[in-house]
């Protein structure tokens, strides 16, 4: 079973994850079992897809030798003594990264690159509390969807003209101070495995490994794709965002996988959890040096550990270890009748988002334990470790919840207002403070959002105790 959409020239496939505890515990989108699909209602044309505003600092070059000053002694061209080389000091300015406590929605590239839809959109990001956008820089099927000048992208022609004028979209919500994210999925990219197939999972007979819709996915132990992915997400923080967010942060998880062959060359006996960590870590160690911040997407089901997280590759309190924000995809209609206690948790989305993250707070608590103990044996400076917003032992957990009706399920409710708040409320409860909500059709309740006039009351309430 598959979710094939299209929107726009765009189409959007997820697969089921195949794994038995990841089915009962659901670690999907939008169907049950499913990642992120446009099920909304099951509305015709609904948008395809789900998905960093500081540019790269340029280095600054100081010279140490005693010269007059002049720009060849300044990149270190002395004009000392022959056989003489005098040493320089490059200065790297790292932009300061200012984080916004999210409160976000899922925006496709196609409702992104229609200016109306958009228009409409940060109009009700400015009623509302709502601070955020969520935008596919990548798509599903690996395409670029705006121009980007990146040379391995224009290589392959990856780039779409979905997001057709990118500067003045960003130039706008930048107006209207809306933090933008920027999408990108990792290792499911079809259109850069068929580009570029030895860089794709292949069987033993050295054929390409295709996932039940006939999809490539690209090999997370090759460094050509880390460093292809952190080109795109380098030129995404040049066009203004403020934030990457990696989705498919993983390996395929159909049964299919069991026959993909990895060289060991390749792997250096890393297992699938090791390589993910290494690329969450290069990546964090590359884009924080641009000024952005950097959030992956994982899956429900990898929260406690457990055999999915290891077939998956995603190994949450170490991820979370590696990243400025972790996102936890914990939409009540992907849990399996009786989790958390509950007999249907898409019947009861406070419930069940509550007992989601109660789970995080309980694995993320070690981390946090074995932070402090660190510093308490501490004798002197500790330096941050990758993956720190503002020298936290973890990454700030941002889930996503659920706002679409998941009628395809035997017991399931509509989703509302109501729903939605009741959402927000329950990660609030759990002790946490940001969330993104996600419908593939881009069709959002914000009559279950607060005021932007409330917010604004409540933010001096606060400011006014603090002073008191």
């Amino acid at each position: 079973m598959a979710v094939l959409l299209a929107a726009g020239g765009c189409q959007r496939y997820e697969p089921i994850p195949e794994s038995d505890q990841m089915m009962e515990a659901g670690d999907g989108k939008e169907d049950s079992g499913l990642e992120r699909t446009d099920g909304e209602d099951g509305a015709a044309g609904a948008a395809y897809e789900k998905t960093d505003d500081l540019a790269g600092a340029e280095a600054d070059l100081e010279g140490m030798a005693a010269g007059d000053g002049s720009q060849e002694d300044l990149l270190g061209k002395s004009s000392g003594s022959a056989g003489e080389e005098d040493e320089a000091i490059m200065i790297r300015t790292v932009p300061e990264r200012t984080p916004v406590k999210v409160k976000g929605i899922y925006v496709s590239a196609y409702t992104a690159g229609t200016e109306a839809m958009m228009d409409e959109i940060i109009r009700r990001i400015d009623e509302t509390e709502l601070n955020a956008v969520v935008i596919d820089v990548k798509d599903d099927n690996g395409r670029i969807t705006f121009e980007m000048d990146a040379p391995a992208v224009q290589e392959i022609g990856a780039c779409v003209n979905y997001i057709p004028d990118m500067p003045k979209l960003s130039a706008k919500l930048k107006e209207h101070d809306i933090y933008m994210i920027a999408r990108i999925p990792a290792f499911r990219d079809p259109y850069l495995a068929d580009a570029k197939p030895e860089w794709c999972c292949k069987l033993a007979d050295g054929s390409v490994f295709r996932d039940r819709n006939q999809l490539a996915w690209v090999n997370p132990y090759k460094k050509e794709v880390w460093d292809y992915l952190i080109q795109i997400a380098k030129k995404a923080g040049e066009a203004g965002f403020d934030e990457i967010q990696f989705d498919y942060i993983r390996f395929c998880t159909e049964k299919g996988m069991n026959k993909v062959v990895f060289d060991e060359a390749d792997t250096e006996g890393r297992s699938r959890q090791e390589i993910i960590l290494e690329f969450t870590e290069y990546a964090y160690e590359q884009l924080s040096e641009e000024g952005l911040f950097v959030s992956a997407d994982v899956f429900g089901a990898v929260i406690g550990g457990g055999v999915d997280a290891a077939a998956v590759g995603q190994d949450y309190r170490e991820m979370a270890g590696r990243l400025d924000y972790i996102c936890p995809m914990i939409y009540p209609s992907h849990y399996g009748d009786g989790n958390f206690g509950i007999p249907h948790p898409d019947t009861q989305p406070y419930d069940t988002i509550l007992g989601a993250l109660t789970a995080s707070k309980e694995d993320l608590m070690v981390l946090e334990a074995e932070a402090e103990e660190e510093r308490s044996g501490a004798t002197g400076p500790q330096e941050q470790e990758a993956g720190r917003t503002g020298g936290e032992a973890a990454a700030i957990v941002r889930p996503w919840l659920q706002d679409f009706t998941a009628s395809y399920l035997k017991h399931y409710i509509h989703y509302g207002p109501e729903q939605v708040r009741q959402q927000i409320q329950a990660v609030y409860d759990a002790g946490y403070e940001e969330w993104i909500l996600w419908s593939a059709a881009v069709n959002y309740h914000y009559d279950g959002l607060l005021p932007a006039e409330e917010v604004l009351e409540e933010e001096q309430e606060e400011a006014e105790e603090k002073d008191s």
